[in-house]
């Protein structure tokens, strides 16, 4: 029953080729992040201060280096849902929001990616 909903789902997606174009690159840009996360994290003893809050008693949290590829699953959690969803809102509200969500999870992959290097930057700057 599901591999007959995926392969009716792959069917429309690819009768859509800008919606497929989209998506291939939402998918690749989420690779992309994971290989650049991969590829620049360097495993250290040193701490890094990942986000401030003013409510809080010290005000500056700190992670270990391993918290910098939660940025890697976060895009490639980010691609697939919105790839699968973009499919499904293709399939039943039509092919305007399927494409505003699949530009939508462009961007957010980008603001990831963004955020991400200024908090490897910060921690071990090139």
């Amino acid at each position: 029953m599901i591999r007959t909903i995926l392969k009716d789902s792959f069917k429309e997606l690819i009768t859509n080729r800008y919606l497929t174009v989209l998506s291939g690159a939402v998918l690749l840009l989420a690779v992309a992040l994971v290989i650049y996360i991969s590829v620049v994290v360097r495993p250290s003893e040193l701490q890094l201060v990942t986000h401030y809050s003013a409510y809080g008693v010290t005000h500056l949290y700190r992670n270990q280096w391993f918290y910098l590829l939660s940025f890697a699953a976060f895009g490639v959690i980010v691609a697939i849902i919105h790839v699968a969803l973009a499919i499904k809102l293709y399939i039943t509200k039509g092919h305007p929001l399927a494409l505003l969500f699949a530009w939508m999870g462009l961007g957010v992959i980008i603001f990831a990616w963004a955020i991400a290097s200024s908090i490897i930057n910060i921690w071990s700057p090139i």
